[in-house]
């Protein structure tokens, strides 16, 4: 069975690096995204029936939930899961109810002051008026909730940092990142080009 860790965080908060800074790390991983789910709801369903946000689709959550499940019964491997979800109610609908059925989900809320947040998005190019950089309040309100720990401030630490936190909560030995400078951010360029989402 997988061991299944979400990384959650505010637009912005390094989500995705970290989630692709721990599958390089660690042997037999496998990142698993949601959002694909909510790209695919949106191409096959009536305009009338469109949502702003995907997670609003009660078959997103639905769709997620079994998925993350078969996986983890199916996977005996590592399970990352990058994804910003601040709903109390459409977290319990996934990793309330995976627990609740005796799934454990590692959860980490990765955690920035706004200017960080906005420093970091104006690094890969999004302003102040994106649609990332208007969800920063809503996210981070939401990640202070009780319901999303454990929350991480990451507003001094770097990416391999942040991965090697959540590893060792969970109990995880990292593999040595032996990638030179260049490399490094060669890696984390082609990340950030590879997740660039045209539409919200």
């Amino acid at each position: 069975m997988a061991v299944i860790i979400w990384v959650n965080g505010a637009f912005g908060a390094g989500k995705t690096q970290t989630a692709h800074e721990l599958q390089r790390r660690i042997p037999h991983s496998f990142i698993y995204d949601p959002e694909n789910a909510g790209y695919f709801i949106r191409k096959n369903i009536p305009a009338e029936m469109a949502k702003s946000d995907f997670q609003d689709f009660p078959l997103w959550r639905e769709t997620n939930y079994g998925m993350i499940k078969s996986i983890h019964e199916e996977y005996d491997g590592i399970l990352i899961i990058p994804m910003t979800i601040v709903s109390p109610l459409y977290f319990d609908e996934i990793v309330g109810r995976l627990r609740r059925d005796g799934i454990p989900v590692h959860h980490f809320a990765l955690c920035a002051t706004k200017e960080t947040l906005l420093k970091r998005l104006r690094s890969r190019g999004e302003g102040e008026r994106s649609w990332a950089a208007r969800q920063i309040d809503r996210c981070s309100e939401g990640l202070s909730l009780p319901v999303f720990d454990r929350q991480m401030q990451t507003d001094t630490m770097m990416i391999p940092e942040v991965a090697e936190t959540i590893a060792n909560a969970v109990g995880i030995q990292l593999l040595p990142d032996g990638r030179g400078k260049l490399r490094r951010i060669y890696d984390k360029v082609m990340t950030q080009i590879r997740h660039i989402r045209f539409f919200q």
